[in-house]
């Protein structure tokens, strides 16, 4: 089993742990409906890319 030499510091924590943050959701404004919706989802009145979901 591996065991480090030496703690790390709060630096070097903190730069391994920069990638690690809870990134927002892409919206999709729709300019026909004036709706958004997230991207590649179908939104509440049915539309996927412009065009009626049966």
């Amino acid at each position: 089993m591996a065991v480090q030499k030496s703690k790390k510091s709060r630096s070097k924590r903190g730069h391994r742990r920069s990638h690690n943050f809870i990134s927002l959701p892409l919206l999709f404004f729709n300019k026909k409906n004036k709706i958004i919706s997230l991207y590649h989802h179908v939104s509440k009145d049915g539309y996927y890319r412009g065009y009626k979901i049966k």
